[in-house]
């Protein structure tokens, strides 16, 4: 039987290599339409979660998730040794930046130095981490072919980027468009039919390295819009008398050429924050210098700097040394209502006030019950009349929906507002510090 027979009629063994934010829901994505999935992930604690029915990531339905354990058709193992029995294969392992800013892909090269242990005629592997142009066919297609097997011919290789985006209810791995760009056409049409089975849009590319490049312009557009309207947010602080948000909302009223972006605290989750340095890296083996790319990542990163500067500013106006303010933090996701902390502006405001010399920060954040701040773990503490009575700063980082804004500034002193997150709040605005709002 071909592996597009085996697809069609649903007997394809589908491996999913890394089991996070992305891999999970694509595992379970598979499984609940039928197909034997197996996850790998070298982390034992996620392997057993699985095995035993336990979820770990929001963003995946509950009984969807439980019905596909219980059924057997989603298991999960902390080795490669299942590889070959396998008919697909994907990649969802993270892909980091250095401490220099480099693209740090040894993930990528540790999942298929394995899968290439186990390697064997007709298998498909698509790799989804989003990396920079020439992954797929420079650095992952080498090390699969030194078995001595041959794309095209052999086995077949495409790159088809995740889009995920946590907390997201409305477009989620099932119904958001998928790109695909495979080595050679085969490449793509097996990854196609495969994708097809669980997601109704297919965008076949013309290559890996479009398919690449698309996702690096994906979350790029997406940093340098935010650094605009972030840099827009900060000369309207300079300025006075004129509301960015205002603004926004005004030129959002403009029905083409216009698409609305937000200031805030920063960015952060993995890609938007990170694809940036990846292109500018690649770049540079070009000759080539991302000047405009580099300077909106800058600018976004230095958000919670500015921020930081805010707190300090309006600490300063109160009587109370920085040592001894209390102040609260409500959220420390990277954004509303998910419990995602990777790269989170909200953590990185925390460490610089804690570099400062601020030593009373606690927070506060339904979803993320412990952090890990500058080398300390926080604990997220009750959101009370008396802790916001207590507090001498209460500044919002994060946007979450379960709060109750209302109440929030009824029983503070102070609001730092970085979110907007107070603006149907009425009684009480002159408690509130709101970037970008030119006061």
């Amino acid at each position: 039987m071909t592996l597009e027979q085996r697809i069609s009629t649903k007997q394809a063994r589908v491996g999913v290599v890394g089991l996070g934010y992305v891999g999970l829901p694509l595992a379970v994505e598979f499984a609940s339409r039928g197909f034997e999935t197996i996850g790998i992930d070298l982390d034992q604690e996620k392997v057993h979660a699985i095995n035993a029915g336990r979820k770990y990531i929001a963003d995946v339905e509950e009984r969807k998730f439980a019905a596909c354990v219980k059924s057997g058709k989603l298991t999960a193992r902390g080795d490669y040794e299942c590889v070959n029995s396998l008919d697909a294969v994907y990649i969802c392992v993270p892909t980091p930046f250095t401490p220099h800013k480099e693209p740090d892909i040894s993930y990528i090269i540790h999942a298929a130095t394995e899968i290439s242990k186990k390697l064997r005629k007709g298998q498909l592997i698509i790799l989804k981490s989003t990396t920079f142009p020439g992954t797929t066919e420079e650095y992952v297609q080498p090390i699969l072919e030194k078995t001595g097997l041959k794309v095209g011919r052999d086995f077949h290789l495409a790159f088809s980027p995740e889009r995920i985006d946590p907390g997201n209810k409305k477009w989620t791995t099932a119904n958001t468009p998928v790109v695909i760009g495979g080595v050679t056409k085969k490449c793509t049409e097996l990854t196609c039919k495969l994708t097809e089975q669980i997601v109704a849009t297919v965008v076949p590319v013309s290559s890996p390295k479009i398919a690449e490049m698309e996702k690096l312009l994906e979350n790029i557009f997406r940093s340098v819009n935010i650094a605009l309207v972030n840099e827009l947010a900060r000369l309207c602080d300079r300025m006075g008398g004129i509301n960015m948000w205002e603004v926004v909302e005004a030129a959002s009223t403009k029905p083409f050429g216009f698409m609305p972006f937000y200031p805030g605290p920063g960015i952060g989750g993995h890609c938007i924050l990170i694809d940036p340095y990846y292109l500018e890296w690649l770049a540079r083996k070009y000759d080539f210098q991302t000047n405009f790319i580099a300077l909106a990542a800058e600018t976004n990163e230095s958000m919670p700097f500015y921020v930081k500067d805010i707190v300090l500013r309006e600490i300063s106006m109160r009587p109370v040394p920085l040592r001894n303010a209390k102040i609260l933090v409500l959220g420390v996701a990277f954004k509303k209502d998910v419990d995602d902390t990777r790269h989170s502006p909200a953590l990185r405001v925390m460490e610089l006030l804690h570099m400062d010399g601020a030593r009373n920060i606690v927070y506060n954040d339904p979803f993320v019950p412990t952090a890990q701040i500058d080398g300390l773990e926080f604990k997220s503490v009750p959101l009370t009349k008396s802790l916001l009575r207590s507090s001498d700063c209460v500044l919002i980082t994060t946007d979450h929906s379960s709060y109750d804004y209302d109440f929030i500034v009824q029983h503070a002193k102070l609001i730092i507002d970085t979110r907007n997150a107070t603006k149907h709040v009425k009684e009480g605005r002159e408690k509130i510090v709101l970037l970008g709002d030119g006061r």
